[in-house]
């Protein structure tokens, strides 16, 4: 049987993200997005607003594995792709995966939402029974 083993919210700040892509470049842009985000983010009509959300995703998820992004999970272990209809899922690589098989987390949910000013996510981690 499933159960709910973690839940993360985040709010990002537009401007703040944009700021840091603007002040340190490719550096900041390389340190917390794959290169599977990039593509889809760079270059996009609101591109900093799409940036904003996929950072408040894995800060999100990161709260809902209870670790935070710190020395066990990074920036880029925590990867949001975009299907072609539209949804966002979760792909976990390095810690986040190693952390996700130990609290036996099946699936996590993630919602997103921007606007000019801000981003949000949502993640919820599902998992089996110990």
């Amino acid at each position: 049987m499933s159960q709910v083993i973690g839940i993360g919210v985040d709010v990002a700040e537009v401007h703040r993200v944009a700021d840091l892509v603007e002040r340190h470049g490719r550096r900041f842009l390389e340190r917390v997005y794959t290169p599977r985000e990039l593509a889809y983010c760079l270059g996009r009509r609101r591109e900093s607003e799409h940036l904003a959300a996929r950072f408040a995703a894995k800060e999100a998820v990161s709260k809902a594995l209870g670790t935070g992004i710190g020395p066990r999970v990074h920036w880029r272990d925590i990867e949001v792709v975009r299907e072609e209809i539209g949804r966002v899922h979760i792909t976990l690589h390095g810690g986040a995966r190693e952390v996700a098989r130990e609290l036996r987390i099946t699936k996590i949910f993630v919602s997103l939402s921007h606007a000019r000013a801000y981003a949000a996510a949502n993640a919820v981690a599902i998992g089996r029974e110990a």
